[in-house]
């Protein structure tokens, strides 16, 4: 049986999960106001960060969900996506509506998995 890393675990969650090599991330804004092209660029960077720390990279991404408040900011949110992701690696993706997020100023919570 393989084992489960868990890494920034506080009593509610972890910041990441591994999984037979497969990592497990969410990540939200790290501020509450701002567009959705700074909200994105702060999930992303958050993103980045996670994943070289846990021995990935973004181009290793398997699936991410995206959920956004509003549906309008899903222009804004893809030019930060795409221009962040690496040229042939995009993931498999959704994106979904909700009718709000944990803090009521993020406009964005992205959940993800990636290969190690």
């Amino acid at each position: 049986m393989s084992a489960i890393e868990r890494h920034g675990v506080t009593a509610r969650y972890a910041d990441a999960v591994i999984h037979a090599g497969v990592l497990h991330l969410v990540e939200v804004p790290a501020s509450s106001a701002g567009s959705i092209e700074a909200q994105t660029r702060e999930v992303l960077e958050s993103v980045g960060r996670q994943l070289a720390k846990l021995g990935s990279d973004p181009a290793r991404i398997l699936m991410a969900t995206i959920y956004l408040v509003d549906m309008a900011d899903y222009a804004g949110m893809n030019a930060v996506w795409d221009a962040w992701v690496p040229p042939g690696s995009a993931p498999a993706r959704a994106c979904v509506q909700v009718a709000g997020l944990a803090d009521p100023g993020w406009r964005i919570e992205i959940a993800l998995t990636a290969a190690r």
